[in-house]
Order: C-alpha cells, then structure tokens, then sequence
C-alpha cells in the first residue's frame, strides 16, 4: 500500500463511524455512544505513542491523554504538556480510536476491535519518519512486538531492553498504562522507575532536543 498523505487520512479517521454502523462482532455489540475518534498523526514526528484508548475525559475533550494517565505519561517522558501536544514532537495513535465504554466493574472496555484492523497499518505508512515507537499496555505490545511479547505484561517491560536495543528501526519500548489503577504495579516494581525511565526520558530528549542518546 502507498504511503497516504497525512491530513487526508487524519479527516478519513476523524469520520469514521464503523465501530457504531458495522460493528465487528454484530449489532449486539454496537457502540452505545457517538464516536468520537482520537488520533494525533504528524508528517514529521519522530516518536510514536502507541496507546490502548481514549478515556471518557479524552472522549469528551478529543484531547488525547488529556487526564491524570496524561500527566503521568507526560512526567515519565520528562516533557511538558506544550511539547506533548506538538505534533511535530509525538504522533499519537491508540489501538482504538473511540472511549469503548465501561464493564459491568466500572473500568474501561478493551479497545474496539474495529479500528486497527481498518486503520492502523495505514496510518504506520503514512509516517515513515517514525523512529522510535512507545507501546503503552497490552494491545500496542501485542501489535508492535508480535509473538515476542511476553505473556505478561509485567514479564514484556521487564524485557524492555531486548526491544529497545534489539529493533533497528523503529525501535520500541513497552511501558505500563500510567494510569493510577497502576500505581499499586508502581510500588512492587521499583525497577521500572530506576532503571527505564531514564532512558527513555534520555532517548526522549535526544529526538525532540536534538541532545546526544548515548
């Protein structure tokens, strides 16, 4: 498939109404609410955020990680929300595209499995500049790394090394959801903070800076 430009693409994914009009696993399983698709693609980003999806703020605001799980990720990366929200820094894909809505518990559905089988390999095209691709949760691990991600995803970002230095290009780093249902994950794994923070805020600053990765 040809590379396809970005913007035309950006306004094909914001009119997107599949998960609403032909629902993957039949009407019983239609979207309840209006979609509302959230997706950050730049012709000239180097970094990719690969997420899970929107929230219900993010639903509501079309601002993507524009809630606590934002600021966290926003804190991990040791950017500010200016340079987040910079298309020319981060492109910003989720695995799916619309707030899926909520279980019977209250937490937020898996994403809709409509989006990335229509979208995602398209839009990856569209931004062959990418270098450098931040797998956040379960669903981008399985996508960006394939059969080499772990059973667990706790096992996968342990292993954060064997992809971040393993993949030419683009390389990738799994992380946790910073959500705050994860700050428990937080405690019991010190080593996250200690020992992968730093390189990524490292690797981070050396593509949007323009300050040397060593």
């Amino acid at each position: 498939m040809a590379e396809e430009n970005v913007e035309a693409l950006s306004a094909a994914i914001a009119a997107c109404r599949i998960c609403r009009d032909a629902p993957a696993k039949g009407d019983a399983f239609r979207l309840p609410h209006e979609p509302r698709p959230v997706a950050v693609l730049s012709q000239t980003a180097k970094i990719l955020i690969a997420g899970q999806a929107p929230g219900l703020r993010v639903h509501e605001s079309g601002l993507p990680f524009n809630d606590a799980s934002g600021n966290r990720l926003r804190d991990w990366l040791g950017v500010s929300r200016e340079e987040f929200y910079d298309p020319a820094n981060f492109a910003i894909l989720p695995m799916g595209f619309c707030f899926p809505g909520y279980d019977s518990k209250g937490s937020d559905l898996p994403p809709r499995r409509e989006c990335a089988p229509l979208w995602r390999t398209r839009a990856l095209k569209s931004m062959p500049q990418v270098d450098f691709v931040i797998a956040i949760g379960q669903y981008a691990q399985g996508w960006h790394l394939g059969p080499r991600r772990k059973k667990a995803m706790t096992e996968t970002v342990a292993n954060w090394r064997e992809y971040f230095f393993g993949n030419q290009a683009p390389r990738v780093l799994p992380l946790p959801h910073p959500s705050w249902r994860n700050t428990g994950w937080l405690r019991k794994n010190p080593w996250f903070e200690q020992d992968v923070l730093p390189v990524l805020r490292e690797h981070v600053d050396s593509l949007i800076r323009g300050r040397k990765f060593d």
